[in-house]
């Protein structure tokens, strides 16, 4: 008997802009390798000394997945995916109804031995994908955020005028002194709430413009995060128009990583990314790439998903997935600045056609890395969790003068500055601004099998298309067509690179 679970959690690039799911630790501890994971003594004492009622969870989403596999999940339980073969799939419909597990275990079986049937069924249970009628739940939960996420507007210039932009460029940069105390509020906060780690992302404008400055930053975070044992994870967010060689070389040595903006190829990205002028940044982009990878720095592809672009989203990620480049995309939201551009806005049938093209090529070209929250917009399958991103919870938002809001979208509406003492309880009392609901708090959300992957999706865009941030997603449609399909790819690149637990 064999089955396969995504338990390794190598996930894709995290969505920069959110400080959401992706970027927390609560993952990676409740989900160990598969190679290490442990049955729990206490079901298989439970399975072999007591006699319990077992039954599937509800809800339960199967499908096929390759030749005599099949995908089993409980959305709405763990949010744990399996993979089963045929051996182990007839033995998990036992359970369709009530049933003694006694009678399944000790049943007459030529295939399976007994050892092997209390295991699976401890697994399943172990999982969420079975549940006893006479224990508690045993499947894993998921924690609050353990890591403090903070953007950086290190300057509000640029050297791009993107069409989606969310903000007015000018000349002013965040001050050395500013910036030291944005560390220094950062840290204050995240050692108050009891966080295990900061993740600061560096970003403007063009925050390359001020390389000096980030370089300054980091490592004064680094000594921070030093003298009070946190973990510090940051990251560059660059339009990768002029990312110098010395520039790559200090970000190696330091241990940033970079996420480069790619809408495309040719003038798929430039129609949506140009220079102040008007002309395209696609060649300017593409020559910074080819040096990050020569010089062993790996970007991350960030792709904004419009109607500009859908055209050429197939030959791309055909692009990035031969370069074996990790890619994350993301559906456009309109802003203040980009409402009077009409042809930026797509159709949901549009999307969803375009993007199963996509799911074809992706699954030519299985990356290695999990498929879990980087082709879906904000959609995360790895784990069950409430809210789309961090808004409101661990999530810090500095703009270039030390004012803090709670989403770059709205870097405009501060809430608090780096001289509070705890700017992120300010953040979290404030209810004035945008709100990162819960998405069982949201209408149309709350009886939907999907909702702890999709979350109700973005609250500013929800916001935007009803006045209300306690109402599904207007890409709702979207998410729901999509999320089986990414299932499936999960599934096919679990059988291709994971090695499956054998029970017998």
């Amino acid at each position: 008997m064999q089955i396969w679970l995504n338990t390794a959690r190598t996930s894709g690039p995290k969505n920069a802009l959110c400080g959401g799911p992706k970027n927390g630790a609560c993952a990676a501890a409740c989900r160990p390798p598969a190679s290490a994971l442990t049955i729990s003594p206490g079901l298989l004492g439970s399975l072999t000394k007591q006699e319990l009622r077992i039954q599937q969870s509800t809800p339960l989403h199967i499908q096929p997945c390759g030749e005599e596999r099949w995908l089993v999940c409980n959305p709405v339980g763990a949010g744990q995916l399996v993979i089963l073969d045929r051996e182990a799939i007839t033995l998990f419909k036992q359970f369709q109804t009530p049933v003694m597990a006694s009678q399944v275990i000790n049943a007459s079986c030529e295939v399976t031995p007994k050892a092997g049937r209390v295991k699976a069924i401890a697994l399943f249970l172990q999982l969420g994908l079975l549940q006893s009628l006479d224990t508690p739940n045993h499947s894993c939960t998921v924690s609050d955020p353990r890591m403090l996420v903070a953007w950086l507007h290190i300057t509000n210039a640029c050297n791009l005028r993107c069409a989606y932009c969310f903000l007015k460029k000018t000349s002013e940069h965040m001050s050395s002194d500013t910036g030291r105390q944005a560390i220094e509020a950062i840290f204050r906060s995240a050692l108050k709430h009891g966080m295990q780690g900061i993740d600061l992302k560096y970003a403007g404008g063009e925050a390359s413009l001020r390389m000096q400055h980030v370089i300054e930053l980091h490592n004064y975070a680094s000594q921070l995060a030093k003298q009070h044992d946190l973990v510090l994870d940051d990251i560059l967010l660059s339009n990768g128009v002029m990312l110098s060689q010395r520039t790559i070389d200090d970000l190696k040595a330091l241990q940033i990583k970079v996420q480069i903006s790619l809408d495309g190829l040719g003038v798929y990205h430039d129609s949506q990314r140009s220079f102040i002028k008007g002309q395209g940044s696609f060649d300017h982009v593409i020559c910074t790439i080819d040096r990050l990878l020569a010089s062993d720095l790996v970007p991350q592809i960030s792709i904004t998903v419009s109607q500009r672009n859908l055209d050429g989203l197939v030959d791309f990620t055909e692009y990035v997935l031969e370069r074996q480049l990790p890619f994350s995309f993301s559906f456009y939201i309109e802003n203040e600045y980009s409402a009077q551009i009409t042809d930026l806005q797509f159709a949901s049938e549009r999307v969803i056609a375009t993007m199963n093209s996509v799911f074809r090529v992706i699954e030519q070209h299985l990356p290695q890395s999990g498929l879990w929250g980087s082709i879906v917009d904000l959609a995360d399958i790895s784990m069950r969790h409430h809210n789309t991103c961090g808004v409101g919870q661990n999530y810090l938002v500095i703009d270039h003068d030390g004012s803090i809001a709670k989403c770059p979208m709205q870097i405009k509406e501060a809430v608090t500055t780096i001289h509070a003492e705890d700017p992120l309880q300010a953040i979290k009392d404030d209810r004035k601004g945008i709100q990162g609901l819960a998405v069982d708090e949201k209408e149309g959300c709350q009886t939907c099998d999907w909702r702890y992957w999709c979350t109700g999706g973005c609250p500013l865009l929800t916001y935007r298309a009803t006045g209300r941030y306690d109402m599904k997603s207007p890409n709702c449609n979207i998410y729901k067509a999509l999320l089986p399909a990414t299932l499936r790819l999960e599934g096919l690149r679990l059988l291709q690179y994971e090695q499956p637990l054998v029970l017998c």
